[in-house]
C-alpha cells in the first residue's frame, strides 16, 4: 500500500492525511515530543536512576551526564548496569502514562484512539565503540511480532549519523523481503550491504520523537561518535487489531477503550429463553 485511499482520506482532517500519507510512504515520522515537561521528567529519573546504580551525585546536566556515562561504565558491565536503571524506571506508576503523553496524538492519528501499549518500557545504550549492543539489520515481523504494531523511540540525547538507527522504507523492505530466503547462507551482514544505498539513517534531536513501521527493516551500526546514545522505545497498536506471539495481558495492555467497546466486551444477551424453540 503506498498510499491512503481517496476514500479514506476524506474523512481525515487536512493535518492527518499528511501524516498518515507520510507515515505509509517512508515508514517513519519524526515530531517534536507533545509533552516536553514529561520528557524531562522520564530524562532526570534515568539520569537518577544511573547515578544512584553508580553511587554518584545528582548531575547538574542530565543531558551532559547520559551523553558521557561511558566515562563510568565500561562494555563488560553495561548490560548489568542498563537492566539496573530499566528496572528501576519501570518500576515507576508515571512512567507509561508520561511516555504516551510524549506522542499521543502522534500515535492516535498513526494507529487509532483504542490502544494497547507494551507493560515495560525498553532502553537502550550504546556506548562510543562498542558492538556489544549492536541490532542485525531485521524486521520485527520476521521473529513474530504483529504487523499491526508500530513503535515510539524516543532519545534521551541527540541522535545522529552512527549513534542512532537505520531504517529501509516500505517499498525497499519490499524489495528485500521479494530475496530475502537467497541470503539464508550469506547471513545478516550481506542483508545490510544489500540494502545499505537505501538505507535513512534517522537523526532524532532530544526533545523530538520517532514513530517508526516494525515491519521495516532496520538496526544500528558500531557508535562511532564521541557520546553514548540512550534511546527508549516501546509498541503500540490498535486493541481489536491481531496479536501475535506478543499477547495482550502478557506483553500489552489496553490503555484507551472507549466507553462503547467497553460496554460492548461486558455484553451479555438474556438469558432464560427457549432458543431451541
Amino acid at each position: 500500500m503506498n498510499g491512503m485511499p481517496s476514500a479514506t482520506l476524506a474523512f481525515l482532517r487536512p493535518e492527518e492525511a499528511a501524516i498518515a500519507q507520510s507515515f505509509l510512504s517512508d515508514g517513519f515520522i519524526r515530531a517534536p515530543a507533545e509533552d516536553p515537561p514529561g520528557l524531562a521528567r522520564i530524562r532526570d529519573a534515568i539520569a537518577g536512576a544511573a547515578c544512584r546504580h553508580l553511587g554518584l551525585d545528582a548531575p547538574a546536566s542530565a543531558v551532559e551526564f547520559l551523553d558521557q556515562i561511558h566515562r563510568h561504565v565500561d562494555p563488560a558491565r553495561l548490560n548489568e548496569f542498563r537492566l539496573a536503571v530499566f528496572d528501576e524506571v519501570n518500576r515507576a506508576e508515571w512512567l507509561r502514562p508520561t511516555y504516551f503523553s510524549l506522542a499521543r496524538s502522534l500515535l492516535e492519528t498513526i494507529v487509532g484512539n483504542e490502544l494497547a501499549m507494551q507493560r515495560r518500557i525498553n532502553l537502550s545504550i550504546q556506548l562510543p565503540g562498542d558492538d556489544s549492543s549492536l541490532l542485525p539489520v531485521h524486521s520485527d515481523t520476521w521473529s513474530g511480532d504483529s504487523p499491526y504494531e508500530v513503535v515510539l523511540w524516543v532519545p534521551l540525547v541527540d541522535c545522529y549519523r552512527t549513534k542512532t538507527m537505520y531504517l529501509a522504507p516500505p517499498a525497499a523492505t519490499a524489495r528485500l523481503q521479494q530475496n530475502l530466503s537467497s541470503f539464508e547462507s550469506r547471513g545478516v551482514e550481506a542483508i545490510y550491504r544489500s540494502i545499505e544505498p537505501d538505507l535513512v539513517w534517522l537523526d532524532v534531536p532530544t526533545g523530538s520523537v520517532l514513530v517508526f513501521n516494525q515491519n521495516c527493516a532496520h538496526g544500528n551500526r558500531v557508535n562511532d561518535e564521541a557520546t553514548t546514545r540512550w534511546t527508549m522505545n516501546c509498541r503500540f497498536k490498535a486493541v481489536f487489531t491481531p496479536y501475535a506471539d506478543k499477547k495482550l495481558g502478557e506483553f500489552f495492555e489496553p490503555i484507551t477503550l472507549r466507553p462503547a467497546s467497553r460496554i460492548g466486551l461486558d455484553y451479555a444477551l438474556p438469558g432464560g429463553f427457549d432458543v431451541e424453540g
